[in-house]
């Protein structure tokens, strides 16, 4: 097997809608939905490579928050570890120039979108997240 390619993406939220870039015609995956974010360079932190890549392809600045989750997937020719953080957007406007649309999604509604399978286990754990959250509280009204 090839090396692992460490890549991050970013769960922009904005209150409790999430961010979803449909990836563009052209790239591998075309049509899918993913996390936006991208590959690692030598030298960056995590969260350093996470900022420069969404200032690249959605021209806005995040502040990155905590882990979301960390996915290994093997697409054949290629094995990415991923890791997902919680960001939000500081400054800017986005405005994409990868991604063939962008699109604010609850929480709740993450699943009804077709993801790129190595993005797939991350919404699992955002939406299974937001039932925990939203038993939590109605346990709580009893």
């Amino acid at each position: 097997m090839s090396r692992v390619l460490e890549v991050v993406g970013a769960a922009i939220v904005d209150g409790d809608r999430v961010l979803a870039a449909q990836r563009g015609p052209g790239r591998s995956q075309a049509g899918l939905w993913e996390f936006p974010g991208g590959k690692i360079e030598p030298g960056e932190s995590p969260e350093e490579a996470l900022v420069r890549e969404i200032r690249e392809e959605l021209g806005v600045d995040v502040t990155v928050g905590t882990p979301v989750g960390r996915v290994e997937h093997d697409y054949g020719s290629r094995h990415i570890a991923l890791a997902v953080y919680f960001c939000g957007i500081v400054e800017g406007r986005l405005t994409p120039t990868e991604h063939s649309e962008l699109r604010w999604m609850p929480r709740t509604d993450l699943g009804t979108l077709q993801w790129a399978p190595a993005d797939v286990p991350i919404v699992e754990q955002l939406v299974a997240s937001t039932r925990r959250a939203f038993s939590d509280v109605a346990d709580d009204t009893d």
